[in-house]
């Protein structure tokens, strides 16, 4: 696990990384809070260990910047201080710290407290995974793909980025799930998912949406390059044969695909999105549909 330590004074830092190598933790450093809040963000730290007094910028006012930010709001904060005022301690627990140390540092008692932090931590990512993940999938569910996309609308307004993304469809579930029952659909639901995280890369977010529809959040691509990635997954998706009793089923889904740089909320985004998929069905299935700013019609790529 990876520990950041924020602190103006390089002995400081040196002897905090000192104790803490002993826990055979991943350590950085940062000299003051904006490097401090750089170093977060480039880093996304499991712990972060603050410095109260620092010039120009207080953990303080630190801490308030990270847990304004949604991609750091959830890292746990140790306060580092040689303060033994109550009230200042009280203020940096009400900002949302989880512990403090007293400096001079007692090495057992910093290392005590980091692994303290880091146990509480581990097991907020598990509770965490296990409610953003789709159980019968396990990829992500819809809470878990509407996290990301904040996570990848807040990068694309901070950076300048762009994303794109995917809404897909299994063409005639609801015959599958009639004719062969409940478990077959499943079933199918489980390969559809196994399908398109494979043909995804590791950046990429394959989620169930819902029922038997499926999303992709394609960070840094447009519709241009997006299209091309649907088609892929339509194509491995058609390439599925279903055993079912006495034989196979063809297995084929339709896409909609939208991005970012004509439509930035991510609601919309989604919509539009949702639009080209709906146009996709209309147009017979088994296809890519590609939004069309400004109308709700989509162009028809490949099938």
């Amino acid at each position: 696990m990876k520990t950041l330590i924020v602190d103006d004074d390089p002995a400081a830092l040196a002897i905090a990384k000192a104790h803490l190598g002993k826990e055979l933790l991943e350590v950085v450093s940062a000299c003051g809070g904006p490097e401090g809040l750089d170093q977060a963000r480039r880093q996304e730290p499991d712990l972060i260990l603050l410095d109260i007094d620092m010039p120009g910028m207080s953990g303080f006012q630190v801490c308030e910047a990270l847990k304004e930010d949604p991609q750091l709001s959830t890292i746990p904060v140790i306060f580092l201080t040689g303060s033994s005022g109550i009230d200042a301690l009280e203020h940096g627990l009400d900002l949302g710290a989880v512990d403090y140390v007293r400096k001079p540092f007692d090495g057992v008692e910093l290392r005590a407290r980091v692994r303290s932090a880091l146990r509480t931590k581990h097991l907020q990512d598990l509770l965490v995974k296990l409610a953003n993940v789709d159980p019968l999938t396990e990829i992500l569910n819809r809470r878990g793909f509407a996290e990301r996309l904040g996570q990848e609308w807040d990068r694309t307004r901070r950076y300048g980025s762009v994303f794109a993304l995917l809404m897909a469809d299994i063409d005639h579930f609801k015959r599958i799930n009639d004719t062969y029952g409940h478990p077959t659909g499943d079933r199918l639901l489980r390969i559809v998912a196994q399908t398109l995280a494979a043909g995804c890369r590791e950046a990429d977010v394959v989620a169930r949406y819902g029922g038997e529809e499926f999303t992709v959040l394609l960070p840094q691509q447009t519709v241009d390059s997006a299209v091309s990635v649907a088609e892929r997954l339509r194509q491995n998706i058609a390439a599925i044969n279903l055993s079912v009793p006495h034989g196979n089923e063809k297995v084929t889904a339709s896409f909609g695909v939208a991005d970012s740089t004509t439509c930035p909320p991510p609601d919309d985004v989604i919509q539009a999105a949702d639009q080209a998929l709906y146009a996709a069905k209309q147009g017979g299935r088994n296809r890519v549909a590609v939004s069309v700013p400004g109308n709700a019609a989509a162009n028809h790529a490949g099938g």
